[in-house]
């Protein structure tokens, strides 16, 4: 057993708008790895490889260079109307019948994971480790300093 601590996304849509959606969201996690400038590729799984429910599913694999390897961060799915049909989850459409949502979920990014990457990725030779620009604002500083250089 190990702890995963992650943001987790949601989606109800519509049957036609889902797999607009699952870009979407896939686009969202993306966006984040962008901005702290982290190497990563997506990956469309297998249907062996995929969840019971899901129908797609997208995998974020951010570049680990101590291990020197891709480890998935986040994983992005629509489980079309499975889930909806077991929960009865169910909207009127616009004649007024009755329709299964299409729901979707997906990890933001897996927190420390996303720590190590950061870490492993823009560590210094000195052993310092420079903060990616985006959060700077957040952090207060350019670099983390090993105690023992100060």
């Amino acid at each position: 057993m190990h702890q995963f601590n992650k943001v987790e996304m949601v989606k109800f849509t519509k049957p036609e708008q889902s797999y607009q959606a699952l870009e979407g969201m896939t686009a969202n996690a993306e966006n984040i790895l962008q901005k702290l400038n982290l190497p990563y590729h997506v990956i469309t799984l297998s249907t062996g490889d995929m969840g019971f429910s899901a129908a797609k599913t997208y995998d974020l694999e951010v570049w680990m260079p101590e291990q020197d390897i891709y480890r998935e961060i986040s994983s992005v799915s629509n489980t079309e109307a499975f889930q909806a049909r077991r929960a009865r989850i169910q909207y009127r459409d616009e004649e007024g019948k009755l329709q299964f949502v299409h729901t979707l979920n997906g990890s933001g990014l897996a927190v420390g994971r996303t720590v190590a990457a950061i870490l492993e990725n823009y560590q210094n030779a000195d052993g310092t480790v420079t903060i990616p620009e985006v959060l700077r604002p957040y952090f207060g500083a350019d670099k983390i300093v090993p105690e023992d250089t100060l």
